[in-house]
């Protein structure tokens, strides 16, 4: 599971940012003050932040600066309330990979997020193909016959587990360890309800069920019988 750091000294938006993201399947820790997010960055390693510029103390700028002056290179989004052309250019000139100008909405701000972390997959193109359906892991594509499928992070996780065992039974749990990286003991629901939105998402405009419910053991990518 993917890290992020939200670092912004406004509770609202790391509160925000937090509850959304985690939703989408990202371990998220936050930070009230630039101070706070340099220790969390250190300790964490990160593999994205998020980080506001305008902070007391220590600026998001002074913090993507002494980000950089120690060789951290994780993809960092800045949010800015600033939306002047030369205040842009400065944070991408100060080793930020992108922006986004506040007021912001969260489905902007986790498509550039994707966006960013894709980026830092490898270069090797990964692609899963069963019946109509195609997944391609290193663009983050999904596709069913000519239709492309919008997916969240955890709904596309959860289809590449299926689409990398065709035809195998896979558990409640299984998908538990293996997509949440939960020990079994977390809640098992969760299986149900994103099961019931990718097939939602998969089956848009009549196409058949491809992930069938194996009775009292699981679930499985296999064709209608």
């Amino acid at each position: 599971m993917q890290r992020i750091l939200v670092i912004d000294d406004d509770p609202t938006i790391t509160a925000m940012l937090k509850r959304g993201l985690s939703y989408e399947g990202y371990v998220v820790d936050t930070a009230e003050s630039g101070e706070q997010g340099l220790t969390i960055a250190r300790e964490y390693s990160p593999d994205l932040i998020i980080l506001d510029i305008m902070m007391p103390h220590i600026d998001g700028f002074e913090v993507l600066r002494r980000l950089r002056a120690v060789g951290s290179q994780p993809p960092v989004l800045l949010l800015t309330a600033k939306d002047a052309p030369a205040d842009q250019v400065k944070g991408l000139q100060a080793g930020a990979d992108d922006y986004v100008i506040k007021p912001f909405t969260f489905e902007v701000l986790a498509a550039r997020v994707q966006a960013l972390l894709r980026r830092q997959q490898p270069g090797t193109s990964t692609t899963l193909h069963f019946d109509d359906l195609t997944l391609d892991s290193v663009a983050h594509i999904v596709r069913r016959g000519q239709r492309t499928v919008s997916l969240t992070h955890l709904e596309f996780n959860l289809l590449h587990e299926f689409l990398k065992h065709p035809r195998q039974v896979l558990s409640k749990e299984i998908l538990l360890d293996r997509v949440w990286d939960y020990d079994f003991g977390g809640n098992a629901n969760i299986v149900e309800v994103y099961v019931k939105q990718l097939r939602q998402k998969l089956e848009e405009g009549g196409a058949s069920r491809l992930i069938q419910t194996i009775r009292g053991v699981g679930y499985a990518l296999r064709e209608e019988e």
